[in-house]
């Protein structure tokens, strides 16, 4: 057991939208995550994945609707659900997903990277 600043976390991770682990629960792995822009569409075939909005104000685009998350705001997004992040701003923010979650979901591109630990 140990403690983590989640601030100072933060402060190692340079590069957008490139989840680090920061913890592991069950099979499920807490992420860090720096924001900027916007993402893929896609979605999680098998895996309900949460957002947790630390630091900014993060958009996460539906085909049927936007969700905004201010400071403090979490949204648990469906599997099989396709959505977009997005953040005019640097955005921090907390994924909750299982382990097997990919980052870009069901779409394989340049931007699919596998988590490492922080």
């Amino acid at each position: 057991m140990n403690v983590i600043n989640i601030a100072d976390k933060f402060s190692q991770i340079q590069e957008y939208y490139r989840p680090r682990i920061a913890g592991e629960l069950n099979d499920a792995y807490l992420k860090l995550v720096k924001l900027k822009g916007e993402f893929v569409w896609h979605q999680h075939e098998n895996e309900d994945e949460l957002f947790l909005v630390v630091k900014g104000r993060l958009l996460i685009k539906l085909r049927d609707r936007n969700l905004w998350l201010d400071e403090g705001e979490f949204v648990i997004i469906p599997k099989g659900v396709e959505h977009c992040p997005v953040a005019d701003e640097e955005v921090q923010a907390i994924l909750l997903e299982p382990k097997s979650t990919l980052n870009t979901g069901n779409v394989l591109n340049e931007r699919t990277v596998a988590a490492q630990w922080i």
